[in-house]
């Protein structure tokens, strides 16, 4: 049986949804749900970009629309009430407070919306007596202990880009609250609050470390467990022209198909012993040290070693694989990841480019029936002052 496929517009058609814009976090879950299909309607700030790119650049906007508000202009807030009005689910990345103050809190919108879902992405939470301090990612995953599972045991942990904080632990879990309030409203008719805090959701993300932590197969130390290097057969090792071999031959089947594809059959017996770690690794850095990435990957291609070269940002969607699969994809002159996951009823797909900052006044108060929208200039004075946060 064949299932109807719609026009690549995702899950989530006929979603509305209002992010008011931010940087980090915010962005990204609302771009996520663009990607999936919802209409988000990004309000940004007089003033252009957050970012100091060139906002054609920022990826993190494509799929969406933008209108202008002046949240200090008298009628500002009216303007965003009205859009929560319209919209199913609305998401800020303001600190605690802020949001309140400039006359857009769950309290105001829900006397608009009783059904309103109102996400609410921030690193510390709505509560706690850091909720009101600024932060980043790297403080973020430091306070929750995942940083600290990081890296080698005699160096700084390393810092993970902002992949673990800002993404993982924040986007998606936002993501993840807002569609389980939004299915729970449309069952009900009652929407409600999602507070999504980058340190709940690192935490959340160590589940399974801290269940071997309890049951004593972890250390609570880097460099010392099974998944944080301190394996020498689940790591990254150098090759002679200074790329790196990604290893992760766990299971005792592809351990021994890893060590004899390298040449060191003779070590079988050591991936039960412990004792023996060290000499393992020193095998093995030697023995990857003598040939090049490439090199490499020939070798152990269409093996269940579970080697993989280690790409840069510009390699990976030339990889076979990815290309095959049409993981990266090419938009208005931007190499970028297609949306994910994939759906075999409602595809999803890259519609737009970023959205510029206003380019959609005019088209959003006449789709979401709010002519008050386009009643200022949609071009911001160069005097006016944006809110902060």
């Amino acid at each position: 049986m064949t299932t109807p496929r719609t026009a690549g517009q995702g899950p989530l058609t006929g979603v509305r949804v209002v992010e008011l814009a931010g940087i980090g976090p915010g962005p990204f879950a609302g771009m996520l749900l663009a990607d999936l299909g919802a209409d988000v309607v990004r309000v940004d700030r007089p003033g252009g970009a957050v970012l100091s790119i060139d906002p054609s650049y920022d990826v993190t906007n494509r799929n969406k629309r933008s209108v202008i508000v002046d949240l200090k202009a008298p009628d500002g807030p009216a303007r965003v009430l009205d859009l929560a009005a319209r919209a199913d689910v609305l998401i800020e990345g303001n600190r605690p407070g802020v949001a309140e103050r400039l006359g857009v809190g769950p309290e105001e919108c829900h006397a608009r919306n009783p059904r309103l879902v109102y996400g609410r992405m921030t690193g510390w939470g709505q509560q706690g007596p850091l909720a009101p301090r600024a932060g980043h990612d790297v403080a973020y995953i430091a306070l929750t202990g995942a940083l600290g599972m990081i890296g080698a045991p005699d160096q700084p942990p390393p810092v993970p880009a902002n992949l673990l904080g800002d993404y993982a632990g924040g986007s998606l879990y936002l993501v993840v609250g807002v569609l389980a309030a939004l299915h729970h409203a449309r069952a009900s008719g009652v929407g409600q609050v999602v507070d999504a805090a980058i340190v709940d959701g690192v935490a959340h993300l160590s589940a399974m470390i801290h269940g071997m932590l309890a049951a004593g197969g972890w250390q609570d130390r880097r460099g010392a467990n099974l998944l944080d290097g301190g394996c020498p057969y689940y790591g990254t090792y150098e090759t002679a022209d200074g790329g790196h071999l990604a290893v992760g031959a766990l299971e005792p089947q592809f351990y021994d198909e890893f060590v004899d594809l390298l040449g060191l059959g003779d070590l079988r017996d050591a991936r039960k012993d412990w004792t023996r770690w060290g000499e393992l690794r020193d095998a093995v850095a030697a023995r990857v040290r003598t040939r090049t990435r490439d090199e490499w990957t020939a070798v152990f291609e269409g093996s269940d070693a579970c080697v993989a070269p280690v790409l840069s940002l510009r390699e990976a969607p030339h990889h076979p694989h990815l290309a095959a699969r049409g993981t990266f994809t090419d938009h208005a002159g931007i190499t970028q990841p297609a949306p994910a996951p994939r759906f075999s009823a409602t595809p999803t797909a890259v519609r737009t480019g970023p959205a510029r900052p206003g380019a959609h006044t005019r088209e959003v108060a006449r789709d979401w029936d709010i002519p008050e929208l386009v009643t200022d200039p949609e071009r911001p004075s160069p005097n006016t002052v944006s809110q902060g946060d």
